[in-house]
C-alpha cells in the first residue's frame, strides 16, 4: 500500500442536498416536529466516507454568498434554481455543529463556491504530495482530476462510491485530456447553474466537437468546416460560447490555504457530538458514529464476536428437544449456541448504512408439531411480554388464512410456528395456542395489532391482555411521519428487513402466497418481524412519556383498536337493488345536464375532458377576459376555479353538478355493491388510526366518511345503507356543533359559552350580535353568513374565502370577520395564543395531549407559515373533538360488551356514530348512547347529541 497521505474534500451542499432528497417520500421528522433528513442523510454520507476509506486527511466545503466573479460575468448564473428547501437551510447550523464537534474543519470562503475552494485546495495538496479524493456527485468536477487528484462519487440508490481517475473521465466525456471537460460542459451549457452553452448543441454534438476541433477555441476557429443552421448557430454565439467555458471553469485561486496539520482527522469531542445527536434524537446515527470512531482493534474484537451467533432455521423432530435455563429453550439439541452457525458473519451494514438480517446476528427457529409445540407453548405461557406477527395467504382479515404465527420476547431471537393448509388441524394448533392469546397476564406487542385480531377472530381466538401496538405508539410520538414497519426499522433501528416482494414477488397474476415459500424463508421473514416490532417497542415506550403522549396511548388509541376491529368485522348491511335503481336515475339526471352543456355551448364536446371544456369556456364563450391557466399552459378548470365563476354562468354550475353527480355514481352507487364481502353478504370498510395528523379516523376500501350529503342525490346515497334483518333498525347519534362547544370552551368566550348553555341556536345567536338584532329578527340570509363564519374562522377564513362562499362582497366579508372579532374578543385573543405557543414550541395540542407538530410555523416563506398558522387554530379544535368521540366510542363499546347486547356499534362518520339496534333493546339504547356521548369529555360547555332511527341510515339521521 502506497505511504502517499490521503486528503478529502467533502462538497458539503451536493452531499446535503442529496440526503435530503433521498428522504423526500419519507422525511425524518422528530418528536419535535423537527425536519431532520439533510442532516441524518448527509453525516451517513460523511460516517461511510470515513468507515471506508479512514483518511488521513479531511475537510469539508461550503458555499457562502454564490460565485461573484461569475454573476458579474453573466447577471442569469444560477438565476433558474428554486429556493433552497426549509428542510435544508434549517439543517445548515446543525451540520456546521457537529463538524466542529467532530474537529473537521469547514473551508468556506465569501463570494466563492465550494467547486472553487476545492479545486484550489486540491491544487495546493498536490504540490505538497497528497492524493486527493472530491466527494461529490457532481460530474463538473472531472475537469480537475489529475495523476493524484480524484473523484470519489456517491453512486445512485446508495450503491457505495466510485472512484474516478484519468481513465474514467476519458471513458465518461469521451476526451483526451481531463481539462477537456470544461470545453464539453461550456459547449452544451448547464440548465441547473443556466450556463446558456453553444445553441442547438447536446452531448453528443459536444462529444463530437472535443474529438474533432479539441477545445472550444478550436471549434470557433473553424467554424468553416461546419455546414447549414448548426454553422450559423455557433458563428452567431461566438462569445457566448466563450463566456460559458468561463462559467463552467472551476476557479484554481480562491484565497484559502491548504494547512496539513489543520485538516488532519482527528479524534473528534465523543460527548459533545453524542449531546448534539440525543437532540436531534439520531439513536442509531449515534451508534453508527461511536462504532466508525472505536478504536480499530475494538471493533476487530466486536466483530469477532458476532461470528458464532447468526441462527439457521430448523424443522426440528420431536427427539431434538431440550430445554434451557433461564425460561430459553432450544429446537437443536442443547442450548442455542450449539445450533449450527453460518461463518463470519459479521455486523456489517448494506451499502446505505444500514443492516439487515443477512449482516445481523440473530437466533430464529420453526417449531415443529407435537412435543416441540407443547415445549413451546409452555415457554410461552411464562412470559410476561411477547411480540407476535401473523404471516397470512393474504391482505383481507376476513378471507386471509393463517399460514404461521411469529414470536418474539427478546431481541435477536424468535420463534416461527407454522400452519397446516388445513382448516381442521389448523383449528386444532391454534386451540394448543389459545391460552396464550387469552391471558390477561401476557402482553402482547405487535404492529398493526388490528389486523392481527381480525385474523384471529375468525379462528375464534380473541386476544386478551394488555397490548402494545408500535404503529399507534410511532403515530402519536410523530403523526406526521409514515408508520410502516419497514420504515420504523430504517429509521431508528437503521436496519433494513427483508422485503414481502422478495418472498412473493410483485402484485400481479405471478406474484405467490406465502404458502408457496419454503419454511426456512417464511421463518426468517415471520420473526425477523416480531424480532423487529419488539426492538421498536422498548425504543418508543420512552418516546411515549417524553412526549407526554402515554395516557392517550393507553386509555385511548390502544382501546379504540379493539372498537375499531369488532366494527369492521361486523360490517353494515347493503341494499344493492336500490343503489342499481339510482344508478339509473343517476344516468338521466346526468344524461339530461349533458345537453344543457351542449345547449349552451353550441356543439358536443368531452366534458370530461379539462382542455376542451377550458377551450369552450374560456376561448368560444369567453366567460372571462383572463382565464387562470395551468402550468402546460391549458386553461385551469379546477374546482376552486369553476366554484368561483359558478354564481355567474349556468353552464359551470351544471359542469359542476355534472361532475358530482359523475363521481358519485362511480364512486359510490356502482361501487359499493361489488365491495360487499361474499363471506359476509356485508360491506366492510377499515379504519385506519394512523392516518390524519389531527386524530381523526379515516375510512377505506370503502370510504364511507366522505358519502356526500350536501345534495338530495348524495344524500340518497345513506338510504342503501339497511339493518341486518327486520328485528333491527338502525340508530344514528351526532354531535351537534362540537368543534364549536370546544372552541367556545377553550377560548373561555362566555358569550359563546352563555349561547351554547342556554340551549341558543347559535348561528342565530351570533348572527344577533354581529347584525346587531334581536334574535327573533334574525333573517335566513344573516343567520347562514354568520353560520359560515363560524365554522370558517375555525379553518381561518379570510374576506376573500368567505365572499366566495356567501353573497357577500369582499369587502362585506371583511367587515363582517372584523366585527365577529369584535363580538368575541377572546376567540380572537385564544388564536393568537395559540400561533404564539406553536412559534415557542413547536407543536399545539388537543384537550387530552394529542400533539401536532408544525415545522413550518416559524418559516421565512409567508405562505406556507400562513398553513401552519391556521393549522396551530384548527388543529386543536378538530383534534379535541376526534378524542372525543374517540372516547365515546371505546365506553359504548364496553357497556354493549359487558352487557351482552344484541346491539352492535357499526360505523364512525367523525362527528356521528351508527348502531345496528336489536328493536327490544331501542329505548335503553337511546339513553345510553346519548349519555355516554354527552358525557365522555366534561367542558365548561356542555356537549349535546342528536339521536335519530330509521329503516335506513338516511332516516335515522
Amino acid at each position: 500500500m502506497s505511504d502517499q497521505k490521503r486528503l478529502f474534500l467533502v462538497d458539503a451542499y451536493a452531499l446535503i442536498f442529496r440526503g435530503y432528497y433521498a428522504f423526500i417520500k419519507n422525511p425524518r421528522i422528530n418528536s419535535k416536529g423537527q425536519d431532520t433528513s439533510a442532516i441524518m442523510g448527509f453525516m451517513n454520507s460523511l460516517l461511510d466516507v470515513i468507515k471506508r476509506e479512514r483518511p488521513d486527511h479531511l475537510a469539508v466545503c461550503f458555499d457562502k454568498g454564490g460565485s461573484v466573479d461569475r454573476v458579474e460575468m453573466y447577471e442569469e448564473y444560477k438565476a433558474n434554481r428554486d429556493e433552497t428547501p426549509e428542510g435544508i437551510k434549517t439543517a445548515i447550523p446543525h451540520i456546521c455543529e457537529i463538524l466542529e464537534a467532530m474537529h473537521i474543519p469547514i473551508m468556506v470562503k465569501e463570494g466563492y463556491e465550494a467547486d472553487d475552494v476545492i479545486g484550489t485546495l486540491s491544487r495546493q495538496a498536490e504540490k505538497e504530495g497528497y492524493k486527493t479524493f472530491m466527494v461529490t456527485p457532481d460530474k463538473d468536477f472531472a475537469q480537475l482530476v489529475t495523476e493524484n487528484i480524484f473523484m470519489y462519487r456517491p453512486k445512485s440508490f446508495g450503491g457505495g462510491y466510485e472512484t474516478w481517475g484519468i481513465p474514467e473521465v476519458q471513458k465518461k466525456f469521451e476526451v483526451e485530456r481531463p481539462e477537456q471537460v470544461i470545453d464539453f460542459l461550456g459547449m452544451m451549457g448547464d440548465a441547473s447553474d443556466n450556463i446558456p452553452g453553444l445553441p442547438g448543441v447536446g452531448e453528443k454534438t459536444a462529444k463530437k466537437f472535443i474529438k474533432q476541433f479539441g477545445s472550444m477555441e478550436g471549434l470557433l476557429a473553424n467554424t468553416d468546416q461546419l455546414k447549414g443552421k448548426m454553422k450559423e448557430k455557433i458563428e452567431a454565439n461566438n462569445e457566448l460560447g466563450l463566456l460559458s467555458k468561463q462559467l463552467a471553469t472551476i476557479m484554481l485561486d480562491v484565497p484559502v490555504t491548504f494547512n496539513a496539520e489543520d485538516f488532519e482527522l482527528s479524534e473528534p469531542d465523543i460527548e459533545k457530538v453524542k449531546d448534539i445527536f440525543q437532540e436531534l434524537e439520531f439513536r442509531r446515527l449515534l451508534d453508527n458514529f461511536i462504532k466508525t470512531f472505536a478504536p480499530q482493534e475494538d471493533a476487530a474484537q466486536n466483530n469477532g464476536a458476532s461470528t458464532s451467533a447468526k441462527a439457521q432455521t430448523s424443522n426440528a423432530s420431536e427427539s431434538t428437544i431440550s430445554e434451557a435455563g433461564a425460561g430459553q429453550f432450544s429446537l437443536f439439541g442443547g442450548s442455542p449456541s450449539d445450533a449450527p452457525s453460518s461463518a463470519n458473519q459479521s455486523q456489517a451494514t448494506n451499502q446505505d448504512g444500514r443492516q439487515t438480517a443477512a449482516t445481523v446476528s440473530h437466533f430464529y427457529q420453526s417449531v415443529a408439531p407435537g412435543m416441540a409445540t407443547t415445549l413451546f407453548v409452555k415457554t410461552l405461557m411464562s412470559q410476561t411480554s411477547v411480540c407476535f406477527d401473523t404471516e397470512t395467504t393474504g391482505l383481507n382479515p376476513l378471507t386471509a388464512e393463517l399460514v404461521g404465527i411469529a414470536f418474539s420476547w427478546e431481541a435477536g431471537k424468535g420463534f416461527y410456528v407454522p400452519f397446516p393448509k388445513e382448516k381442521e388441524k389448523a383449528q386444532e394448533l391454534i386451540e394448543i395456542l389459545r391460552p396464550f392469546f387469552e391471558s390477561e397476564s401476557i402482553e402482547k406487542i405487535g404492529q398493526n395489532l388490528k389486523y392481527d385480531i381480525k385474523v384471529l377472530a375468525k379462528y375464534q381466538i380473541e386476544v386478551k391482555g394488555k397490548l402494545f401496538d408500535t404503529m399507534l405508539a410511532h403515530y402519536l410520538i410523530n403523526p406526521d411521519m409514515r408508520h410502516n414497519m419497514e420504515v420504523l426499522a430504517e429509521t431508528y433501528l437503521n436496519y433494513t428487513p427483508i422485503s414481502i416482494t422478495e418472498l412473493i414477488g410483485k402484485k400481479g397474476k405471478n406474484q405467490l402466497s406465502m404458502r408457496d415459500v419454503p419454511l426456512e424463508q417464511q421463518t426468517e421473514y415471520g420473526v425477523e418481524d416480531a424480532d423487529i416490532t419488539l426492538q421498536l417497542k422498548k425504543h418508543f415506550e420512552k418516546e411515549l412519556g417524553d412526549a407526554n403522549t402515554q395516557t392517550l396511548f393507553d386509555d385511548i388509541e390502544v382501546p379504540l383498536l379493539r372498537v375499531l376491529a369488532a366494527m369492521e368485522l361486523e360490517g353494515i348491511n347493503l341494499d344493492t337493488k336500490f343503489l342499481d335503481s339510482l344508478s339509473e336515475a343517476l344516468n338521466t339526471d346526468i344524461a339530461n345536464l349533458e345537453q344543457q352543456i351542449y345547449e349552451a355551448a353550441g356543439e358536443e364536446f368531452n366534458i370530461a375532458s379539462p382542455k376542451q371544456l377550458g377551450v369552450i369556456l374560456f376561448e368560444k364563450l369567453k366567460l372571462v377576459d383572463k382565464p387562470k391557466k395551468t402550468k402546460t399552459g391549458q386553461y385551469s378548470t379546477a374546482e376552486d376555479v369553476l366554484s368561483y365563476l359558478a354564481k355567474d354562468h349556468d353552464i359551470i354550475q351544471n359542469v359542476l353538478d355534472y361532475r358530482g353527480l359523475a363521481k358519485l355514481k362511480s364512486t359510490y352507487v356502482d361501487a359499493l355493491p361489488t365491495q360487499v364481502e361474499e363471506s359476509t353478504g356485508r360491506v366492510h370498510t377499515d379504519y385506519m388510526q394512523t392516518v390524519a395528523a389531527t386524530g381523526r379516523l379515516s375510512s377505506n376500501n370503502p370510504n364511507l366518511q366522505n358519502i356526500p350529503i350536501r345534495t338530495e342525490r348524495g344524500r340518497q346515497v345513506r338510504k342503501a345503507f339497511v339493518p341486518r334483518n327486520d328485528d333491527y333498525i338502525l340508530l344514528a347519534a351526532d354531535y351537534s356543533q362540537i368543534e364549536l362547544r370546544i372552541i367556545a370552551a377553550l377560548s373561555e368566550e362566555e358569550t359563546m359559552m352563555e349561547a351554547f348553555k342556554n340551549g341558543e341556536d347559535i348561528h342565530a345567536s351570533t348572527a344577533s350580535k354581529v347584525f346587531n338584532v334581536p334574535i327573533e329578527e334574525v333573517s335566513r340570509a344573516q343567520r347562514s353568513n354568520a353560520k359560515t363564519v363560524n365554522f370558517g374562522i375555525i379553518y381561518g377564513v379570510s374576506a376573500f374565502g368567505l365572499s366566495n362562499q356567501t353573497d357577500l362582497s369582499r369587502a362585506e366579508s371583511k367587515e363582517l370577520i372584523d366585527t365577529y372579532y369584535e363580538t368575541y374578543p377572546k376567540l380572537k385573543a385564544y388564536m393568537g395564543k395559540q400561533v404564539d405557543f406553536a412559534r415557542d414550541n413547536g407543536y399545539v395540542q388537543t384537550v387530552l395531549g394529542r400533539r401536532r407538530y408544525l415545522k413550518d410555523i416559524n418559516s421565512r416563506n409567508a405562505v406556507v407559515r400562513g398553513a401552519a398558522e391556521r393549522n396551530a387554530v384548527n388543529a386543536p379544535i378538530q383534534g379535541s373533538a376526534a378524542d372525543i368521540i374517540k372516547l365515546a366510542m371505546i365506553n359504548i363499546y364496553n357497556k354493549l360488551h359487558d352487557g351482552n347486547f344484541k346491539t352492535k356499534m357499526l360505523l364512525q362518520v367523525h362527528d356521528e356514530l351508527v348502531f345496528d339496534v336489536y328493536k327490544p333493546e331501542l329505548e335503553e339504547m337511546k339513553t345510553l348512547i346519548k349519555t355516554e356521548m354527552e358525557g365522555a369529555f366534561k367542558m365548561s360547555v356542555p356537549l349535546d347529541v342528536e339521536v335519530g332511527v330509521g329503516d335506513d341510515w338516511l332516516e335515522a339521521h
